[in-house]
């Protein structure tokens, strides 16, 4: 009966995270300023009886929550930045709540939520039970930009864990089998000399110029890589006017790959073309590294365990309310998006669970910070339904949709999820952390981790700009 009582807790108190996650909604604050979200869940992790270790690697925002002793050591990861520019209304038509305002587009409003309302629900039947051991939360930052995990690793948080486990809101309730990309974030710095461009354009040497040839080099690049590498770019700095040669450009680009080795052989040619366009134009080009997160390692002895608890946990129920209000949303996103996601399934509110293991071997598209500490520990991983089919993360829907019920339920799943693994992890049901940590050591055999990021780079506030190249 113990797991139904930690089932029955979430039950009885998840008004109380409803809430917690609905003021994360609505104070949104991208990466590395999530003080609110940060303050709030510190609060009642504190009141919950858990020990805090704030300001992990020189991030005001991060901190790990731990109650118990001993071994094993489970954590839980979560996340709360927002998105720039996402603001959006829990309305079915655009509608900003702050002029180009940071949202919620991601649903980590709901990520870190679950996980605070797990490890609380977890606590409690520790003490009920006597369990031993230890849990852990991670109140991780700047997930949006790939790096907030990467700082704390790098300070050793993760080390001693015998596992993680985490979730994502999305659009189904599966079991995250595949892995995600390998990605660096690196921004490229040129420096020119500036003149009059229309009287003295000949004394002018253009930073401009350089960053175009620079991503038409780029570009050509793109037939010479292998399937499903992608190479985003923006140029965050073009020059102030257009009648001055512009002294200084930058340009931003993400570098995607199916594994870190990918990414860095793309990032050594990347890094040759910059320098090709600084000597075409007679420019001087530094770059930064800001984010390079690992590909993830799927673990299916943890996905399997967070699947048979997934089970266990109060199902789905969606009102009429909520369909229509999903209905409504969907229209508003062009059909043949909708189309093609409703290829994977045709619900447009899912109840119904996966654990797909037949695309394992195919790479998901997008990257996540959680990369690094999958390379650490065993980590294992669900989604939720938590919006309708059809609706893509980073949206203003999706803004919508993690703050209305739709999402507040979906999190619900999650965090009964999370505690019903956990504590079948405690208690080493059936030995899954001995199979998770073998089937883990093979996968990382020969391969240890070593954090993408420099050591000369710190987070943003306390960042030194390094000439690297």
């Amino acid at each position: 009966m113990s797991k139904q009582n930690i089932v029955q807790w979430i039950r009885n108190n998840q008004s109380e995270f409803t809430e917690m996650a609905e003021k994360i909604w609505e104070h949104p604050q991208v990466a590395y300023e999530e003080s609110y979200a940060c303050n709030l869940q510190v609060s009642k992790l504190k009141e919950a009886g858990f020990h805090i270790q704030a300001s992990i690697g020189g991030m005001s925002t991060a901190f790990v929550a731990e109650y118990g002793s001993g071994k094993p050591i489970i954590g839980i990861l979560g996340e709360y930045d927002a998105l720039p520019g996402l603001s959006q209304a829990v309305k079915t038509v655009q509608e900003q709540v702050e002029m180009d305002g940071p949202g919620h587009g991601c649903g980590h409003n709901l990520l870190g939520t679950a996980g605070v309302e797990a490890v609380v629900a977890l606590k409690n039947a520790m003490e009920e039970f006597k369990l031993a051991g230890t849990i852990r939360y991670y109140g991780c930052p700047a997930e949006e930009v790939l790096s907030g995990k990467t700082y704390m690793a790098k300070e050793g948080v993760f080390d001693d864990l015998d596992c993680a486990l985490t979730w994502h809101p999305w659009t189904s309730n599966s079991v995250v089998n595949r892995s995600m990309q390998a990605m660096v974030s690196i921004k490229f710095h040129f420096k020119g000399i500036p003149a009059h461009a229309a009287s003295s354009p000949h004394a002018g040497r253009s930073a401009l110029d350089a960053v175009e040839l620079m991503n038409v080099g780029a570009n050509y690049l793109r037939e010479h890589v292998v399937d499903g590498t992608r190479i985003h770019y923006v140029i965050t700095n073009g020059g102030l006017a257009p009648n001055i040669v512009p002294e200084h450009a930058c340009v931003w680009y993400y570098l995607r790959a199916a594994t870190k080795e990918q990414v860095e052989n793309i990032l050594r040619r990347v890094q040759k073309i910059a320098k090709g366009a600084a000597l075409m134009t007679e420019t001087e080009v530094y770059w930064e590294i800001d984010a390079f997160p690992y590909n993830t390692l799927p673990n299916e002895a943890l996905n399997d365990l967070m699947y048979e608890n997934m089970k266990v946990a109060d199902p789905l129920v969606f009102t009429a309310e909520e369909e229509e209000f999903a209905e409504e949303l969907v229209k508003t996103i062009d059909p043949a998006v909708v189309k093609m996601a409703q290829q994977a399934n045709n619900e447009i509110l899912p109840v119904t669970y996966q654990n797909d293991k037949q695309t394992k071997e195919k790479s998901l598209p997008g990257s996540t910070d959680v990369g690094d500490v999958s390379w650490i520990t065993p980590v294992g991983q669900i989604m939720t339904t938590c919006a309708p089919v059809g609706v893509q993360v980073h949206t203003w829907q999706a803004t919508a949709s993690f703050g209305s019920s739709i999402g507040f339920k979906g999190m619900h799943l999650a965090a009964q999820t999370m505690a019903l693994s956990a504590y079948d992890l405690l208690q080493n049901k059936d030995h899954v952390l001995e199979r998770a940590k073998q089937e883990f050591s093979l996968s990382t055999k020969n391969n240890p981790y070593v954090a993408g990021i420099p050591d000369n780079v710190k987070p943003p506030k306390n960042a030194e700009k390094v000439l690297l190249g």
